[in-house]
C-alpha cells in the first residue's frame, strides 16, 4: 500500500481556521486592553476631578477669609491716614492762629524775629553760592 497524498486544499484549511481563530481573539484582547485602559482614564481622571473640587472647596473659604482681612486692613489703614491728616490739618491751624495771634500782640518783635531769619538765610545762601563756585 501506497501512503495516500493529503490533500494541500484541505490540510491548511484547519491551519487558515486556526489562524483566523487567533487573530480574532487578538483582536478581542486588544478591544478589551483598550476598554480597560479608558475605563482606568476615566476613573483617574474622576479621581483628578473630585481632587480638584475638594481643593476648590477647602480653598475658597480660606480666600474669602483672606480678602475679608485684607479688606478691614485696607479700611483701617485709609481711617488711620483720615485721622492723621485731620490731626494735621488742626495742628496747622492752631499754629497758624498762634502766629497770627503773636504778630498782632508783638508787632516790633515779629518784624525784628522776620528780619533776622531772613538775614540769617540770606548768609547760609552767600556761604553755600561762595563755596560752590571754589569747587
Amino acid at each position: 500500500m501506497t501512503p495516500i497524498a493529503k490533500d494541500p486544499i484541505r490540510s491548511t484549511t484547519p491551519l487558515a481556521d486556526q489562524a483566523t481563530r487567533l487573530a480574532d481573539q487578538a483582536a478581542e484582547s486588544a478591544d478589551h486592553a483598550i476598554r480597560a485602559t479608558q475605563q482606568m482614564s476615566e476613573r483617574g481622571f474622576d479621581h483628578l476631578a473630585h481632587q480638584v473640587d475638594n481643593l476648590h472647596d477647602r480653598a475658597t473659604p480660606l480666600l474669602n477669609r483672606l480678602t475679608g482681612q485684607a479688606e478691614a486692613a485696607a479700611r483701617r489703614g485709609v481711617g488711620a491716614m483720615r485721622d492723621a491728616s485731620h490731626q494735621v490739618r488742626e495742628r496747622a491751624a492752631r499754629v497758624s492762629d498762634n502766629t497770627a495771634g503773636y504778630v498782632r500782640d508783638e508787632p516790633m518783635k515779629s518784624m525784628l524775629i522776620a528780619a533776622a531769619a531772613g538775614a540769617a538765610l540770606m548768609a547760609v545762601v552767600g556761604f553755600l553760592t561762595r563755596s560752590g563756585g571754589r569747587d
